[in-house]
């Protein structure tokens, strides 16, 4: 769907930028919003919990994710000569949060789902602090960054509707099954959605800075999982939640980059790295998790090895 999206509005991306006086970037913010929404439905207090019961595992991810991202996105900056506003996008992207598929991509891996589920959920809520704090410090120099509005603008589009999925998943979960089969479908076709109207609405300077920004977005992505295993293996963290950690720190939510690239004003130049990073992270980020697979840990292969020699056994009963 993504590559479709994608495809379309770089050819035809006058389709995509405004249906009569409506401009259709207008829906970003609340296609947002109603994904944030759709992520606070699937949570519950429990998965905040998850603080208390792995706090080691919880520092060390929520660190990795904000101090590996932000300055590895900084340096690209400095690498590529790309203009201020495009820099500036690419640093608002390592400034956010975890993504959304990491929860999925960990499930995919065997890893830890518990600690990603929490992770996410933790480092989504520290967003209003921790991605105009490294906006202002490290884009400061190329786009102006007001921290308190662009505070207000995270906590509008992502802990709002997340708290008011909290709220919904809390007196009304099981009452309304119809929610749960919408909301994954409306979520994909919504970031579709995004990417379309970011993509079309920067076609030009995409075409100028394409290939070197799929370049940049691709090493940031693949720095993350390398940068965030590692440091959680010098920690010493179990294997498990070293490939989690890895998972949570390269993936970014993307959707939330768009939608304050457009809060900004600036969704054809600061939003165009966001369009990028999603499909690059969505296929990098299931490739390595069916590679990690299709290689179980240590325990992961004796409980399979165990199961084979009890179904053996009750085949020669």
């Amino acid at each position: 769907m993504i590559f479709a999206a994608v495809s379309v509005s770089m050819y035809y991306p006058q389709l995509f930028i405004r249906i009569g006086d409506f401009r259709l970037s207008a829906l970003i913010v609340p296609l947002m919003q109603i994904i944030m929404f759709g992520m606070g439905t699937g949570l519950s207090v429990k998965d905040f919990a998850g603080v208390v019961k792995m706090p080691k595992g919880v520092v060390v991810g929520v660190l990795c994710h904000y101090m590996v991202m932000p300055p590895v996105a900084f340096t690209i900056t400095r690498i590529f000569n790309f203009p201020a506003e495009v820099a500036a996008g690419i640093i608002l992207i390592g400034s956010c949060p975890n993504g959304l598929a990491s929860n999925v991509m960990t499930y995919l891996a065997r890893a830890n789902l518990a600690l990603s589920v929490t992770l996410t959920a933790v480092s989504t809520l520290l967003a209003p602090l921790m991605t105009p704090l490294f906006m202002q410090w490290l884009a400061g120099a190329y786009v102006s960054i007001d921290f308190w509005e662009m505070a207000w603008d995270i906590t509008k589009i992502v802990i709002i509707p997340v708290f008011a999925g909290l709220v919904f998943n809390r007196f009304l979960h099981g009452k309304a099954k119809w929610l749960d089969d919408v909301m994954p479908v409306l979520s994909m076709a919504g970031i579709a959605l995004i990417i379309i109207v970011i993509t079309a609405a920067g076609q030009k300077d995409l075409l100028i800075v394409g290939p070197a920004l799929v370049l940049a977005m691709l090493l940031h992505n693949t720095s993350g999982y390398v940068l965030g295993y590692w440091l959680a293996r010098l920690l010493r963290m179990e294997e498990k939640d070293c490939r989690t950690i890895a998972i949570e720190v390269g993936l970014q939510n993307a959707g939330l980059g768009s939608s304050l690239a457009l809060a900004m004003g600036k969704l054809s130049t600061v939003g165009l790295a966001s369009a990028v990073f999603s499909p690059i992270m969505n296929i990098t980020g299931s490739s390595l998790a069916l590679w990690w697979r299709s290689r179980p840990l240590q325990n992961q292969k004796l409980e399979e090895i165990e199961m084979i020699n009890r179904k053996t056994k009750s085949i020669k009963v």
